[in-house]
């Protein structure tokens, strides 16, 4: 069977060359299934798996743009429809200059285990431009999304394909993308989520990724009869994720010493307190400025800037309990997730989409610590998003407390079928199995009812 997995992942890499973020996320996953494979010989034979790593659709296309001067720019638009058996497509959109169709591959087939765990009918997809939205006004954003949303319309839907945000993409950029998908089509649709609260979106939805990830901490620190009362936690990133993240740790009593950005990151020994983390959120979500003018706030912390020489990330050496990484794909390597667990970390609950990379995660693996992956432990974003779907099918909204329950009981089941599939094949408190095998033979059963399409 290890043979099959090899000659899979020979394959995936000569028919995808330059896509190294599609390579892992297919690897990590192959290997997992191989017990699955063992056991249900007809999954190979209906070729399931190679199924699922080919997308059914890739749309590419040019967004033009007018800036603020008059100029014309040219970005470029894509969106990655990978597989529908369980749902219409649902996945972000992420825009960043970082974004190429390699890294939307590899976050599209992670979306479609991800969405399959939710236990909500959705498929799975993600798109995005390689459009940089920092630094630029309002009206270039504008500009720039209605442009976007020109071409997109035609290929998404309520019962098509249902994008949301993601890096690049908040409230604003999806208020932009939804009014010009409107005026298009002549429809109020639920097509986008995430979108403001007056108009069709959902109470949590902010919050759910951080909030997320955090009650699935709670649930794997549970299997060892511990909760986060008084544990010292690190995060990294200073986006949506990270901003509710560190909200519901303070909430749950645990004590947060990091925060970052792509130009750095804080470490503040006294702790990120509820007012520190309000003049985060003020700092990143209205003034749009740097996390080092946190250290100039805040004289208990430190600003550590990003030197590209290290082959290591100092915010993950810190003497810690819990770690969450929050920001983006690969940043925790091998040292530092032997940094990690060396200095006494013992859980790590992933916010971000794959943010450890293979060597990391078998260092994780091998020291038996409780590691979430991002496919289970952030899937609180995505699953609010399917019920901002069903409220919007219904034309009805729920309340906060309703749609937070909602939440807890979704990441509560996630967890529950991560344990209960890792025990199954043979590998308990192996939430990378679980997870990727939980996910899989729900979309491969699928697959199986509707033939070869």
């Amino acid at each position: 069977m290890s043979q099959y997995v090899n000659d899979l992942i020979a394959e995936v890499k000569a028919k995808n060359p330059a896509e190294p973020e599609f390579h892992q996320a297919v690897q990590e996953v192959a290997e997992s299934l191989s017990l699955v494979l063992e056991r249900h010989p007809e999954y190979r034979t209906a070729r399931i798996l190679e199924r699922i790593i080919e997308p059914e659709r890739v749309i590419m296309f040019r967004v033009p743009w007018v800036d603020d001067q008059g100029e014309v720019k040219i970005n470029r638009g894509y969106r990655i429809e990978m597989n529908s058996a369980i749902g219409p497509y649902k996945g972000g959109l992420r825009f960043h200059p970082s974004v190429t169709l390699g890294i939307l591959k590899f976050l599209a087939f992670e979306q479609v285990f991800k969405n399959s765990l939710t236990t909500l009918p959705m498929g799975g997809g993600k798109g995005g431009s390689d459009f940089d939205p920092k630094g630029k006004s309002d009206l270039k954003i504008m500009r720039f999304c209605q442009a976007f949303m020109s071409e997109l319309a035609r290929h998404i839907g309520p019962d098509t394909d249902v994008p949301a945000g993601d890096i690049g993409v908040g409230g604003r950029e999806i208020g932009f993308l939804f009014g010009q998908y409107k005026k298009l089509r002549n429809e109020f649709t639920g097509v986008l989520t995430g979108k403001g609260l007056n108009w069709g979106g959902s109470l949590i939805r902010p919050e759910a990724t951080g909030y997320g990830a955090v009650y699935f901490a709670a649930e794997m620190l549970s299997t060892r009869a511990k909760t986060l009362e008084g544990k010292l936690c690190l995060v990294s990133g200073s986006g949506n994720v990270a901003q509710y993240t560190i909200e519901k740790i303070l909430q749950l009593g645990g004590k947060v010493l990091t925060v970052s950005d792509s130009d750095g990151y804080i470490y503040d020994e006294a702790g990120i307190t509820q007012e520190k983390l309000a003049y985060i959120m003020e700092l990143k979500n209205v003034r749009r400025e740097r996390i080092k003018e946190y250290a100039t706030k805040f004289r208990t912390a430190t600003f550590t800037a990003v030197n590209p020489k290290l082959d290591y990330n100092p915010l993950w050496s810190h003497k810690a309990d819990c770690a969450f990484p929050s920001a983006t794909q690969n940043e925790i390597n091998g040292k530092d997730a032997q940094n990690l667990v060396r200095n006494g970390a013992y859980l790590v609950a992933e916010g971000a989409n794959m943010p450890t990379t293979l060597d990391g995660v078998r260092v994780f693996l091998d020291a038996k610590i409780l590691y979430g992956p991002g496919k289970a432990a952030n899937a609180g974003g995505v699953a609010v998003s399917g019920l901002e779907m069903a409220q919007n099918s219904m034309r009805l909204p729920w309340t906060r407390d309703e749609v937070d329950a909602r939440l807890r009981m979704i990441m509560k089941s996630i967890h529950a079928t991560c344990v209960q599939m890792a025990d199954r094949f043979g590998t308990p408190g192996n939430y990378v199995n679980g997870a990727n095998i939980g996910g899989f033979m729900k979309v491969a059963d699928a697959m199986m009812d509707q033939g070869v399409v």
